[in-house]
């Protein structure tokens, strides 16, 4: 699957694609396909991999800019945590990685950004949030250099600031043609009004039209209170007369728990109208939802995430969070590219290599425009858990397509 005249697609794994290491997918750069158990807890008195704000001693800099005070701190420890874990499973590569605190601010990030550069810095792994991103971004690009960032708002993307996270967008295409392709033709759609809600409102209607489905019905709800929508969509949704096939509800898990009730008290049938969703479907609060069993969202594939926050949480005596595993898979891409490609290895023609790249969560590549693409499993809710109905792709389609 891919971006078809917009912008996307998604899945997930641990090699690095396009680049020609003998580790791995064929024919691709790779880290360790399966990490050596390596990830142990540092004896008390062994030396570790870390001096201070630095990983690594190579000669190559890169800077890991992300909270470490201020807002998202916990979760830019943990990115920096995977930083270095993938330092270690990558055989300490000849590379120096400068970590920096933004504080969760626009102003440290470009602060941050600025002093990296000064140090040497080649290129920027972060920052988490999307005012700075796009702080940093500008930083970069008066000093030519790219960016691999953590955001997941597509609207920060660029040439030469590269989002390596989880897009809404790809989930929202790889779920509307899976549905298509097992003959869904008519959807209707309940989604939030919010920030999440408008990014991929637009990519589900350019989704089913490029499908030559219908839209037949599409109501917005303000967030946690979606029962007045779900009324006037009732009769597109329920009852014998239902014109829908699909239903597709791009919202959290909290805002799932108003939805579902809402949706049974109109007489909702999954059975009769398949309920479709994204990512963050995948919560033990969805998945026990009579309203949604039998329903199906679109995710990375979770073994590659389940066997490196195993390694993880023997090494730093804690489970990651979910985004975690976008700092390991940064750290090992930027590993594999010093390791392959000499003076090249951060060329913009060298990151959107169409090939693309292989990590713990799957294939994935960046576009020109600074978006990236990933290869996603589908997922179906039976008896309260999520199976998987059709695997993510090893490779990536050709992008257009």
């Amino acid at each position: 699957m891919a971006r078809r005249g917009g912008r996307w697609t998604a899945r997930a794994g641990a090699a690095l694609l396009g680049l020609g290491l003998t580790i791995g997918l064929a024919g691709c750069l790779g880290v360790p396909d399966a990490p050596r158990p390596a990830a142990r807890a540092v004896p008390e008195g062994e030396p570790t991999l870390t001096a201070g704000n630095v990983i690594g001693a190579g000669t190559v800099k890169v800077a890991l800019i992300v909270p470490l005070s201020g807002q998202g701190a916990a979760v830019g420890a943990a990115l920096r945590n995977a930083a270095e874990l993938a330092y270690d499973d990558f055989q300490k590569p000849n590379l120096q990685i400068l970590v920096k605190d933004d504080r969760g601010t626009p102003e440290g990030a470009r602060e941050a950004t600025q002093a990296a550069f000064a140090e040497g810095a080649e290129m920027v792994l972060g920052p988490l949030f999307a005012a700075n991103v796009q702080a940093a971004g500008g930083v970069a690009r008066g000093a030519g250099k790219p960016v691999i960032a953590f955001s997941t708002d597509a609207a920060v993307a660029a040439r030469g600031v590269y989002l390596i996270s989880f897009l809404p967008q790809s989930e929202v295409d790889r779920i509307v043609d899976e549905a298509s392709a097992g003959g869904r033709r008519s959807f209707a759609a309940l989604i939030p009004e919010t920030v999440y809600g408008n990014a991929v409102e637009a990519q589900f209607r350019e989704a089913v039209a490029r499908r030559g489905a219908r839209l037949v019905g599409i109501e917005r709800y303000p967030a946690g209170n979606p029962g007045p929508a779900v009324d006037r969509l009732r009769g597109v949704i329920a009852g014998a007369g239902a014109q829908a096939d699909a239903l597709f509800v791009p919202d959290t898990a909290e805002g799932l728990m108003a939805v579902a009730p809402a949706l049974t008290k109109i007489g909702f049938s999954p059975a009769r109208v398949r309920p479709l969703g994204l990512a963050l479907w995948n919560d033990p609060r969805v998945l026990s939802q009579a309203a949604f069993q039998g329903g199906r969202f679109a995710a990375p594939d979770t073994a590659g995430f389940a066997g490196f926050a195993q390694r993880y949480q023997t090494r730093f005596g804690t489970m990651p969070p979910r985004t975690a595993s976008l700092g390991y898979d940064a750290v090992s891409l930027t590993a594999a590219l010093v390791r392959q490609y000499g003076s090249q290895r951060f060329a913009d023609a060298t990151l959107t290599n169409p090939a693309g790249f292989s990590g713990l969560d799957g294939t994935f590549r960046f576009l020109p425009d600074g978006v990236s693409e990933r290869t996603l499993a589908v997922y179906e809710i039976r008896n309260n858990a999520a199976n998987v109905v059709s695997p993510a792709p090893k490779v990536l389609a050709p992008s257009g397509i």
